[in-house]
């Protein structure tokens, strides 16, 4: 873990609301079931996304692109206490998500936590971030960017800490 001198910098904020769409495994399956390649729908993956990181701890984040679904050990998260978290990742749309870097920050304070979390890759679109400690009560938000390609997208979950 490596202490950090600076504070977070502000966040573009992305669409970090769950969605739930009827209908849609079902249909996907049909798809596939019938052969059709090119289906209009979401990817199969997207839909699966982290199926077994459900349970207590665990969120699902949302974007036009991509799903990221997180389940954080311990739970609840103490202050002042190391935490990591599992994440999966998957497309919905345009390339295959490759890499993740995880931070937090405080937004009604401007500041973000004073060690930076290490990421690193399990395989199948899963990666464990460690070193996370939130050292203070409060509002904080998790920031989750996705790159895919060239391009990067973050997802941003608030967690309150009690």
């Amino acid at each position: 873990m490596a202490k950090r001198s600076s504070a977070a910098p502000s966040p573009v904020r992305a669409s970090g609301r769950s969605r739930t769409v009827v209908g849609r495994r079902s249909l996907t399956r049909a798809c596939l079931a019938l052969g059709l390649v090119l289906c209009p729908l979401a990817r199969p993956e997207a839909e699966d996304c982290g199926a077994a990181l459900a349970g207590p701890g665990s969120a699902r984040l949302e974007s036009e692109r991509v799903v990221v679904v997180f389940r954080t050990a311990p739970t609840p998260i103490a202050v002042g206490q190391h935490f990591s978290l599992e994440a999966a990742v998957c497309a919905r749309s345009g390339p295959v998500p490759t890499d993740l870097r995880v931070d937090a920050h405080m937004p009604d304070h401007r500041h973000g936590m004073n060690y930076r979390a290490s990421v690193a890759p399990r395989g199948d679109g899963r990666f464990v971030a460690e070193g996370l400690l939130f050292h203070m009560p409060g509002r904080w938000q998790l920031l989750f960017d996705v790159q895919s390609g060239q391009q990067t997208e973050r997802l941003v979950k608030d967690v309150i800490v009690e």
